[in-house]
């Protein structure tokens, strides 16, 4: 298997975004994920459409960053000013216990995807925020959303063992997984 190197967070500020651009015209990076309602995210929306060889996935954002949707559709998952909070373990579990909480949260990740399409880019993968799309109520509702809006491929990450030997880790696997499936077939590498 090939390594492939991605960059999440595309979108977070325009250091970030020249950051990738220099990655991928330095030959380091292939593809990076968008966060949609982050502070530079039509600078990013930019350097992509000037970038063919870059693939863009859409990088959901529902834990520590900006909603799309604000406070008001959103008072159950998110603060007073629209944002995400920061303890992922608190999210979890409302994630995974409210209902209501629940149903913010699909409008949330619907609404990103919306927006992602309304960029014209074309739809690599998708991922999450500090990995949150490993939960799996977001897993799920990612899926299915994304789904509408032409998803065939997940992002997994699995860092590798040199990165975590450096770290003070043990491992025995290496880089992170591209889960690609088609309509009719179920995920697979």
């Amino acid at each position: 298997m090939a390594i492939t190197f991605s960059a999440d967070d595309f979108g977070l500020s325009v250091g970030v975004n020249e950051a990738v651009a220099l990655a991928l015209t330095q030959g380091v990076l292939t593809q990076t994920s968008l966060m949609v309602a982050a502070p530079a995210a039509a600078d990013a929306v930019r350097w992509a459409k000037e970038m063919p060889g870059l693939k863009v996935g859409l990088h959901l954002v529902l834990v520590d960053g900006d909603s799309l949707l604000g406070h008001a559709r959103l008072p159950h998952i998110t603060g007073p000013d629209g944002k995400f909070g920061k303890n992922q373990a608190v999210l979890g579990v409302k994630y995974f216990f409210s209902p209501a909480a629940r149903r913010e949260l699909r409008a949330e990740i619907r609404a990103q995807f919306a927006a992602f399409a309304a960029t014209g880019l074309e739809l690599h993968h998708a991922d999450a925020h500090k990995h949150m799309h490993l939960h799996p109520t977001v897993a799920a509702m990612m899926i299915a959303v994304g789904r509408e809006f032409g998803l065939h491929r997940i992002r997994v990450p699995a860092e590798p063992p040199g990165v975590m030997k450096l770290c003070g880790e043990r491992v025995g696997f290496a880089d992170y997984a591209l889960y690609h499936w088609s309509n009719t077939s179920s995920p697979k590498d």
